[in-house]
């Protein structure tokens, strides 16, 4: 199983912010332990490092961008998945962009906890709760 981590579930555990740390850290875990793959889009890391920088200081962003880079794949942005995300019948493009990136490597899922954002998805979103359930489950 594959899956593409929405920016949401990573601020969850970076800035411990209840009551969804626990489930998006379980999530987090079974990536980084290998249990699943896990992906994460470019435009999350450059987020990540300014939020993390601005609150925190620069040593904290290097450490939490060396820490998704160990254990995630990037997906870059290009041009195709920018043009595939304006083609979908989503609302946000940011979340276009994401459910774009998703399919083009190929995931399972969309971890996210809007997943109602993700309706005209080409890959379904589920909630971090939802995944471990399912990881749990099987």
């Amino acid at each position: 199983m594959k899956v593409l981590v929405d920016l949401n579930v990573l601020l969850d555990v970076i800035q411990k912010r209840e009551p969804h740390y626990t489930a998006s850290a379980a999530v987090l875990s079974n990536i980084a332990r290998g249990k699943i793959g896990g992906a994460v889009p470019g435009h999350a890391l450059t987020t990540i490092y300014y939020l993390v920088s601005r609150f925190a200081h620069r040593e904290s962003a290097n450490e939490a961008i060396d820490w998704i880079l160990g254990d995630f794949e990037v997906v870059g942005e290009s041009r195709d998945i920018m043009l595939r995300a304006r083609s979908l019948p989503m609302e946000d493009f940011e979340d276009a962009v994401v459910a774009a990136a998703a399919e083009a490597i190929h995931c399972d899922w969309v971890v996210t906890r809007n997943v109602r954002d993700f309706g005209a998805s080409p890959v379904s979103a589920i909630t971090p709760k939802e995944l471990v359930e399912l990881l749990t489950a099987g």
